[in-house]
């Protein structure tokens, strides 16, 4: 799975697109999925949507071994209420049925998380059913990119801290039928979110192209969401540039090519201070079409200049390292020193947070947070300080005296 993330009016949609065409083009079956409310991915390929039925039912044909999909994450949130509400209603009425009251449909609009969830859900479902080998999604503008991606870990941490696995399975053993159905509800939405986590959390099976444009404020929206990238666990593969002016014929002259020529050498600058900002992941760059890319005949120019070799699948050797490692430092018992690693490249250390919450340590970095579980030997220990250390977060840990075996 590849995620596609970048501000908004970037070009994002259209370069999800382009690649995803040259995946099929290289014998890929492809699926291109749009999670973006403000959908344009049917427009860029310029075919008509599927705007009623499951989500199954909306996936679209575009060429050979191309499919595409926009998912309503609303329309889905309001699929799922009916079958709650059915399923409710299954379970017949007692004297404590108040108890279970079920909201209206409007209510639930705008209940955190939930539609994202459910979207995310979908892609997860669609991805390892085996009818594509390679699905490309089109995510919302970037920060509502990755507080969708982080609404998975966000539900599972909080459904286990309010309503534990173990007092699931005591109340689903009671006299109540419907509390026991509530339970099922409850652990199907686990089982949902963890598939979610799973395929997010896989380095091997999931990787992140970030589009920018080659500007000043190209240059911040790529530091943040490099670092962002990497305190989320996600493998960044590409940073794409998009819509670089062309080099010009030397014949070309005049004010208009003056100042093109300009515009070319800001942008070649920025382009260079990324790369070099960016260090080991790959700077691709994009040049400004006369026209926008729109159908299938100018997209496929676009996946040539991005992919000439077309869309190279991905490969486990490509994962990188493990974002979090453990070491141990120095010293034995309760006098050991262990470090806990992270790649956290471009951070703002000025804007580091560290918190504890029993086995997590809660992250901080560039306005976004991310809840990390100890390893075992960790959770016995307290932070004893941490620092930048080129482009990993240090973090040290001493033994707890008090709960550390002897």
């Amino acid at each position: 799975m590849r995620l596609f993330v970048g501000k908004g009016g970037a070009g994002k949609t259209t370069l999800a697109a382009a690649t995803a065409l040259a995946a099929a083009r290289s014998g890929v079956p492809t699926l291109v999925v749009s999670l973006d409310q403000a959908h344009s991915l049917t427009d860029v390929l310029a075919v008509d949507p599927a705007s009623t039925g499951s989500v199954d039912a909306r996936i679209v044909p575009v060429a050979e071994g191309l499919d595409a999909l926009e998912i309503d994450s609303l329309a889905l949130l309001e699929q799922r209420f009916a079958l709650l509400t059915a399923l409710a209603a299954a379970g017949g009425a007692h004297g404590h049925g108040d108890r279970f009251g079920i909201p209206a449909a409007e209510e639930l609009t705008g209940l955190p998380g939930a539609q994202e969830i459910l979207a995310l859900g979908e892609v997860a479902r669609l991805a390892e059913s085996g009818r594509w080998g390679e699905v490309i999604v089109d995510l919302p503008a970037s920060a509502d990119a990755f507080r969708m991606l982080a609404a998975p870990a966000t539900a599972s941490e909080y459904i286990e801290r309010i309503w534990p696995r173990h007092s699931r399975i005591v109340a689903a053993t009671g006299a109540d039928p419907r509390l026991a159905l509530v339970v099922a509800l409850v652990d199907r939405v686990v089982e949902h979110v963890s598939t979610v986590q799973d395929l997010l959390g896989d380095r091997t099976r999931t990787r992140v192209d970030l589009v920018a444009t080659a500007d000043r404020l190209g240059i911040a929206e790529t530091r943040r969401l490099r670092s962002w990238t990497a305190l989320s666990g996600l493998r960044l593969e590409r940073v794409i540039l998009n819509r670089i002016v062309p080099d010009l014929p030397a014949e070309e002259t005049g004010p208009a090519a003056a100042w093109l020529a300009e515009q070319r050498g800001g942008q070649r600058r920025i382009v260079a201070e990324i790369a070099s900002t960016l260090g080991d992941v790959t700077v691709v760059e994009c040049e400004q079409r006369c026209a926008e890319p729109v159908g299938l005949a100018s997209l496929a120019a676009l996946a040539e200049s991005l992919h000439p070799d077309g869309a190279a699948p991905f490969t486990q050797e490509d994962a990188g390292l493990e974002p979090v490692r453990v070491q141990h430092e120095s010293g034995t018992g309760v006098d050991a020193v262990y470090t806990m690693r992270m790649h956290l490249p471009l951070a703002d250390a000025a804007s580091l947070t560290l918190g504890r919450v029993d086995d997590d340590l809660v992250i901080g970095a560039d306005g976004l947070r991310r809840r990390v579980r100890l390893a075992s030997g960790l959770r016995r220990c307290t932070v004893a300080g941490a620092e930048f250390e080129g482009s990993d977060l240090l973090v040290r840990f001493r033994p707890d005296p008090a709960v550390w075996p002897r």
